[in-house]
């Protein structure tokens, strides 16, 4: 089968032309995906930063002997 530079993820079998490319996103749809990372990041580094407090809350309790 011949191959043109145009037709990248395109192909024909039995004389339909079939698409086998990845589905696009719009602009509007890759801000939305980036938006909801960002709150799951936020969410996740609030959780680790609580984590973290608590730790250093216990070391100091064992050196001070509160």
């Amino acid at each position: 089968m011949k191959k043109f530079a145009d037709m990248d993820g395109l192909s024909v079998r039995n004389g339909r032309l079939i698409n086998d490319r990845p589905a696009g996103m719009t602009g509007i749809q890759q801000a939305s995906m980036y938006r909801n990372q960002l709150k799951k990041q936020y969410e996740i580094d609030k959780i680790a930063d609580g984590i973290e407090r608590a730790e250093m809350r216990k070391e100091h309790k064992k050196i001070f002997k509160f």
